[in-house]
């Protein structure tokens, strides 16, 4: 049976994805807590006022700088989800199945985006 024929992945498939994901899961927190760090220690080093105002050109590079790792932080936080989400699928048998077309998601698709829940047809026409 091919795959376009099949209507849900095996439990051995499912498998094979469930740990693909945990693998990108622990890397993607690995990441955000670097991140957070990051925030805290610019947070740390940016309360320093001794300078006075020598330190305003930096001030503004400091702030710049934060808003950028917060919004890093906060595209991880969402990746994490969309992959803990992608988890609970996989447990409720519907992990794999396009929410658009209902037909299955290829493997490579999955592979290259395990929390997708779109085929390619079915993300290309939401794009056009």
């Amino acid at each position: 049976m091919s795959e376009r024929e099949k209507t849900r992945y095996s439990a051995d498939e499912l498998k094979e994805f469930e740990e693909l994901i945990n693998n990108k899961l622990e890397k993607a927190w690995n990441e955000l807590n670097y991140i957070k760090e990051s925030i805290t220690r610019s947070k740390d080093s940016g309360t320093d006022s001794s300078y006075g105002n020598v330190k305003t050109l930096e001030d503004g590079a400091d702030t710049a700088e934060k808003e950028s790792l917060n919004q890093l932080a906060a595209r991880q936080q969402k990746f994490i989800t969309n992959l803990e989400n992608a988890l609970i699928r996989i447990k409720n048998g519907t992990y794999g199945i396009c929410k658009e077309s209902g037909k299955l998601i290829s493997k490579e698709r999955l592979r290259a985006v395990p929390h997708t829940t779109l085929s390619i047809d079915s993300k290309l026409k939401q794009n056009s």
